[in-house]
């Protein structure tokens, strides 16, 4: 019995669930904010694609623990410590792969799968392969973020032309970036270590501390422009949009004099990237079902 449940851990492991729930929780997002309701048709959307999320990054797993096993933040996961065949590691990714767009499918929406298989073609075809090739690779592999969702806008009733959309997507997109560069700024000397191209060749460390701080006030104006595509209904939610984006403002501010991050510091500005992330999905979510609300009940009291 505790054989098998170590297993299911290291299972587990291969799906970066964190990662996967940020990818969950976005398409739910794009779904409220096309369809300004909760129904029991997001569930299979929603389902398909934090599946497909761990799915691909179980495959990133496989397509990289040669590198994984050269570097101590990663050498212990269950692929190159061999806790996991590499076999099996590739079937399990193949399986939550498959179901993912399986349950995309299933919707009736042929190109809800259609971007599914678009994200893991360029996060495991283009953006892993890009990692090898170019210390940059993350601003291009970005784009996999303003996928889920799109999923979701288009299972929810959104058109994909919709500028509405693109203003989603695009804070989605901006905010891939700071998250990955916080970890980098720690763990940059391993993948330099590993024979992967860094951005220590290019920048000083300071320097990269300003662009990554640069990167997070772009994240904010990302956000504040969802603001001008009536994506929000209420000026409480547009408030609390504007509190904490001036939060995040503030945790940017206070990188200004830092001059080395360590384990500590990287670990407590990726938890605040995150969190503000977790916080512009909720809020949006929250405003569109209670706004949508307000207007039929305004609506009905007209009549």
């Amino acid at each position: 019995m505790r054989k098998i449940r170590q297993n299911i851990r290291f299972y587990v492991s291969l799906c970066k669930m964190k990662i996967s729930f940020f990818s969950a929780l976005s398409a739910t997002a794009g779904f409220c904010a096309a369809s300004s309701t909760l129904s029991a048709k997001m569930v299979l959307p929603i389902l398909g694609v934090f599946m497909l999320a761990c799915g691909s990054s179980a495959l990133n797993q496989y397509q990289e623990m040669d590198v994984d096993a050269l570097m101590t933040r990663t050498m212990k996961r269950p692929l190159p410590s061999g806790n996991i065949t590499p076999l099996h590691g590739l079937l399990f990714s193949v399986a939550l792969v498959s179901s993912g767009l399986m349950l995309l499918a299933v919707t009736g929406s042929l190109s809800a799968a259609v971007l599914g298989l678009c994200a893991v073609l360029w996060y495991n075809g283009v953006y892993t392969h890009l990692k090898r090739k170019t210390a940059f690779a993350v601003i291009p592999g970005a784009l996999v973020g303003a996928i889920p969702p799109a999923i979701g806008w288009l299972l929810g009733g959104g058109d994909l032309k919709d500028p509405r959309l693109s203003a989603l997507c695009f804070f989605f997109f901006m905010w891939q970036v700071p998250h990955f560069w916080v970890l980098f700024l720690h763990h940059g000397r391993e993948y330099e270590a590993a024979g992967l191209p860094t951005l220590f060749g290019i920048f000083t460390i300071p320097q990269l501390v300003r662009i990554t701080r640069h990167w997070m006030f772009a994240t904010v104006v990302s956000c504040l422009l969802i603001l001008l595509y009536d994506l929000v209904y209420t000026d409480f939610m547009t408030l609390l949009l504007f509190a904490v984006s001036g939060w995040f403002i503030w945790q940017g501010i206070k990188l200004s004099d830092v001059r080395e991050i360590d384990a500590i510091l990287s670990h407590t500005i990726f938890k605040k990237i995150n969190y503000y992330m977790a916080s512009v999905i909720i809020l949006i979510s929250v405003d569109q079902l209670t706004g949508s609300w307000m207007v039929y009940g305004l609506r009905r009291m007209i009549q």
